[in-house]
């Protein structure tokens, strides 16, 4: 019985360095039935010739040029092209663990539409990884251990943009490549989120994911903070606040400024806690700051939380249990 096929989305620019080993990590999967969907965003340098080689050698492997510019515009000309039932997408700079195929189409054939399937990463780097990237690498993979990786979406990220796979009707019913709401992994998590897609958990690392210096999610001004800010407050908007209910923004760093200005801009009603005493009784924006206690007064608050430091959050989180407000329901860490 022939498996299901799968449509492997790759969009590329200038990363001819790094393309072949991307490439032959694909050739080299277990799971068989796949195309690759190749799609060239205007590179200088000889990333498509590097293609076209593949191309002469696999007739899975198809490349087209980009019918606009960036990474969007690139996924919806692969997608057009794909003829597959379960879609994925890969980074041209990344390399496949032999396994992911197959791993992620038997999740999907046993688990059936309305689903997700994501695999654990693991970033490496010629130059070594930083901190950050070793915290976001293990708190993404705890996640997807369990399986419950929308329990904290509103901090980062929580699918790993080019590890997941879905049935073609479920990406439709997401909008596919739509939106031209960047970041677009981030987005697309979100409208994951938003039509109830579950996650089927999984304990094994299928994705390489490099670091390097000139990465796009490093250098595009479209992967800068204020953007995944202006995105999680636009779903949560739309997808858990409760207009009944009163709204709170506690911490007045760059995130908290930040979230304060797009509720202003808004005209939403909010109060805006602080634990710092050189700020508390100021006003930013013409806002004025209260202290932390102020959300006792609250009836049934909806609180955002842009605090960052992890030993504060887990203050704050104890200070919910206290008051017996719940992750998701009653507060929401936007980092």
């Amino acid at each position: 019985m022939q498996r299901s096929k799968v449509s492997i989305l790759i969009p590329f620019k200038n990363t001819a360095h790094f393309l072949p080993e991307c490439l032959d990590s694909i050739i080299g999967q277990s799971h068989k039935n796949w195309e690759v969907l190749a799609v060239d965003d205007h590179s200088n340098d000889h990333s498509l010739q590097v293609l076209e080689r593949y191309v002469n050698q696999d007739d899975r492997i198809h490349v087209f040029k980009n019918q606009g510019n960036g990474i969007i515009p690139a996924l919806r000309t692969a997608y057009v092209q794909s003829r597959g039932v379960l879609i994925t997408r890969m980074d041209s700079d990344d390399i496949m663990e032999k396994e992911r195929l197959d791993i992620m189409v038997n999740s999907l054939e046993k688990n059936g539409p309305g689903h997700v399937t994501v695999g654990q990463v693991h970033y490496f780097s010629n130059r070594g990884i930083s901190n950050g990237y070793e915290r976001y690498e293990t708190w993404l993979n705890q996640l997807t251990a369990s399986g419950n990786n929308y329990d904290e979406i509103y901090k980062e990220c929580v699918i790993p943009s080019p590890c997941w796979m879905v049935f073609r009707d479920d990406l439709e019913k997401c909008g596919a490549f739509r939106p031209d709401r960047y970041p677009e992994d981030y987005d697309l998590t979100f409208r994951f989120y938003e039509q109830g897609l579950r996650v089927i958990p999984c304990d094994k690392v299928l994705h390489l994911w490099r670091d390097y210096d000139t990465r796009t999610s490093r250098t595009h001004e479209h992967y800068a903070q204020n953007y995944f800010l202006d995105l999680k407050l636009h779903y949560f908007m739309k997808l858990d606040y409760d207009a009944s209910r009163p709204l709170v923004v506690w911490g007045a760093g760059f995130k908290g400024k930040n979230i304060a200005k797009g509720l202003l801009s808004q005209r939403k009603e909010f109060t805006w806690l602080c634990d710092n005493p050189q700020k508390i009784g100021k006003k930013i924006y013409g806002k004025e700051l209260v202290h932390f206690n102020a959300l006792k007064a609250l009836e049934r608050p909806q609180s955002i939380i842009t605090v960052a430091n992890e030993e504060a959050q887990k203050e704050i989180r104890n200070y919910f249990e206290t008051l017996e407000q719940h992750s998701l329901e009653d507060y929401f860490f936007f980092c």
